[in-house]
């Protein structure tokens, strides 16, 4: 490696002082040594790094694109240094969250900012995981921290749990659907003669989870609850919602509730995070969502 992270230092501080006196005042060395320096890191690239031939040295085209990338250099050795004083106190440098799709995202924003307020310097990483994929995201690592796991996790253990509580769901239409405005209760042979719309699960190992769907149905898949929701409204296909989410579509006539013969059961959620090494980012916000409330 021909460029040194001390030399980018010395021609950013020659560039910030104006001077190569400057700049050795400001580093603590002796204009011979930012001198030796800068001809040093000349001669190793092959290239004019400054313009000598004025009254003040110029930084040359090539020595403000060193520079200019430099610094980024210097940025990220910063960032990094101060990453691994954090690890070695037990504050991780990254910490990951999977969220369930059964919960809107924004709602965690101010969760985040308040942690940011705490000025552990971890980085955090949301993801959006849905059905099964909030369990598969932390068994297989993509996760520290998984919100909303929806029903009992897989087997193998490696993570712990609290029980956030239980999500009821409610049959729904489009006001224009056929269904809409059939005698109720809903039988399932009424409900297969039509399309239903399912979120994908989004595991990537554990085998896909599905729920609602009668054998032999026609399905709709989207990506998540919001796209379902969303089918739901246009009237695509039938299915079950979560009861805040449909019930306040309901309410201004953008969806039609059901009644049906079988009830789809509540469904239990999960707060749930790896037991590998926690650190103070991951207690930190295990503490802070054993009790949130989130409704839709």
């Amino acid at each position: 490696m021909r460029i040194s992270l001390e030399a980018i230092e010395t021609l950013d501080a020659i560039d910030r002082g104006g001077s190569f006196a400057a700049a050795a005042e400001e580093l603590f060395r002796v204009p011979s040594a930012i001198t030796y320096t800068v001809q040093k890191l000349e001669q190793d690239l092959g290239v004019a790094i400054f313009d000598r031939s004025g009254h003040r040295a110029e930084l040359t085209e090539a020595g403000k694109e060193l520079l200019r990338e430099g610094r980024q250099l210097l940025r990220a050795a910063g960032e990094l240094e101060s990453r691994v004083k954090r690890v070695s106190t037990g504050c991780e440098s990254e910490l990951r969250i999977a969220i369930s799709d059964l919960f809107p995202i924004n709602r965690f924003y101010p969760l985040v900012e308040e942690f940011y307020r705490q000025g552990y310097g971890t980085r955090v990483q949301l993801l959006r995981e849905v059905y099964g994929g909030a369990w598969d995201a932390l068994v297989t690592g993509r996760a520290d921290i998984s919100f909303g796991t929806p029903g009992e996790g897989p087997s193998g253990g490696g993570y712990n749990t609290f029980l956030l509580g239980s999500m009821e769901f409610v049959f729904a239409v489009a006001p224009h659907h056929p269904l809409a405005h059939a005698t109720e209760p809903l039988q399932a042979e009424d409900i297969l003669k039509h399309r239903a719309i399912a979120a994908a699960d989004s595991s990537r190992n554990l085998p896909p989870r599905t729920s609602g769907i009668l054998t032999g149905q026609d399905v709709f898949t989207v990506p998540d609850m919001q796209a379902k929701l969303d089918a739901h409204i246009h009237g695509l296909g039938v299915g079950y919602l979560p009861r805040m989410l449909a019930m306040r579509h309901a309410e201004v006539g953008h969806l039609v509730i059901k009644e049906v013969a079988e009830l789809k059961p509540s469904a239990p959620f999960y707060l749930a995070w790896r037991t590998q090494r926690p650190g103070k980012a991951l207690n930190w916000f295990i503490d802070r969502m054993e009790h949130m409330t989130l409704e839709w």
